[in-house]
């Protein structure tokens, strides 16, 4: 898991394509991974569709970047994110950028930013298009910002395919004996597959989520430097 409380961060959102309900959550989401030195919401503000973000504005002293509609069918506020983007990118001290978006058109731009050796930490809808996803270093789908799913709601193709990646993550990073640390599988998925949160399947922590799978054993065991902490390891169970 990607968390550095010390990292300077750039919040780009598009506007025309998130959900003003869940600012707040969403800043307090963005704070996990550092602080949000910069906030800007790209978006033509002259138009009503845009009003409930209005009310956000101020109260997260989130900056409005007006863009203006020039042709219908083209999306200037996507170029004017980009273009932002970019000017920060080279003239700023920054450790990574938050992209606020469902909209796959900046996926060359999450691509970009991660050439230039900042993290790209995505925030869209279950919507969001792979290619975009997959561009970001993490990918957080805004839906688990909302009230806390409840765990029986893991349906049965979620719960075949969540079993598939943690089986893969274990297998990989097991020693000879077949265990891995939770630590390691975390990496590893996170790595894989960066839109992964146990949030999705209603789990705060990704240790709850793995204890709860019947074909895994788990072990907490003291740490080897001697401290009081305990570290999980995780092995898959023998038919």
């Amino acid at each position: 898991m990607i968390d550095n409380e010390n990292q300077k961060l750039a919040v780009l959102i598009d506007a025309d394509n998130a959900q003003a309900a869940i600012c707040a959550e969403l800043l307090a989401e963005i704070a996990k991974y550092g602080t949000a030195s910069i906030k800007r919401a790209y978006g033509d503000w002259t138009t009503t569709h845009l009003k409930g973000w209005k009310a956000h504005l101020h109260k997260h002293a989130i900056q409005p970047m007006q863009q203006f509609s020039y042709t219908v069918g083209k999306n200037a506020t996507d170029s004017s994110l980009i273009i932002d983007a970019m000017d920060l990118l080279h003239a700023e001290r920054l450790d990574g950028f938050c992209l606020v978006s469902s909209d796959s058109d900046f996926t060359r731009l999450a691509t970009r930013i991660r050439e230039a050796g900042l993290t790209v930490y995505g925030f869209g809808e279950k919507k969001t298009p792979e290619p975009f996803r997959s561009a970001c270093d993490k990918f957080i789908y805004t839906e688990i910002l909302k009230p806390k799913l409840e765990k029986a709601e893991i349906n049965t193709p979620a719960a075949t395919a969540l079993k598939e990646t943690i089986t893969k993550a274990v297998k990989a990073q097991s020693k000879d004996d077949g265990w891995a640390s939770l630590s390691a599988i975390g990496s590893y998925i996170n790595k894989s597959d960066p839109s992964f949160d146990q949030r999705n399947f209603g789990y705060d922590k990704l240790g709850e989520l793995v204890k709860a799978q019947k074909y895994l054993n788990v072990e907490e065991r003291a740490a080897s430097d001697g401290s009081s902490s305990k570290i999980i390891f995780v092995s898959i169970k023998k038919p």
